[in-house]
C-alpha cells in the first residue's frame, strides 16, 4: 500500500532525484518547454508551479528561496522579470503536459511540458 508516500521515486536516490528536478526546472524556464518522460513531467509540474508562485510575490525573500532551487542566475532573473509577470492575473495552472508518444529505444512514454502562454 502507498499510504502517505508522496511523489515518484524515478529509480533514483533522493539527492539524484533532487538534482534531476532542479536541472529540469532550470531547462523548463530557460527554453519554456522540455521533452521528457511522462513520469518526470508529472513530478516537475508542482515543482515548477511552486517556483512561479514564489516569483509572483517578487520580494527578496522569494528570490532567495527560488535561488535555492535554481542555481543559474540568468534563469532566475528570467523567472522573476519575464515569466512571473505573465501569470500575475492567473490563479494557477502555469504549465501544460502534452503526451507525444513513445521513445524509440525503450518505448518509454514521452511528454512535452511547457509554460502556458
Amino acid at each position: 500500500m502507498r499510504h502517505r508516500k508522496k511523489g515518484r521515486e524515478l529509480s533514483r536516490t533522493a539527492t539524484h532525484r533532487k538534482a534531476l528536478l532542479r536541472n529540469l526546472v532550470t531547462s523548463l524556464f530557460r527554453h519554456e518547454r522540455v521533452e521528457t518522460t511522462t513520469a518526470k513531467a508529472k513530478e516537475l509540474r508542482p515543482y515548477a508551479e511552486r517556483l512561479i508562485t514564489l516569483a509572483r510575490r517578487g520580494d527578496v525573500h522569494s528570490r532567495r528561496l527560488a535561488g535555492r532551487k535554481i542555481q543559474d542566475r540568468e534563469v532566475l532573473g528570467k523567472l522573476f522579470e519575464d515569466i512571473a509577470p505573465r501569470y500575475e492575473e492567473r490563479p494557477g495552472g502555469y504549465t501544460r503536459i502534452l503526451k507525444v508518444g513513445h521513445r524509440k529505444g525503450d518505448a518509454a512514454e514521452m511528454s512535452l511540458i511547457e509554460l502556458v502562454s
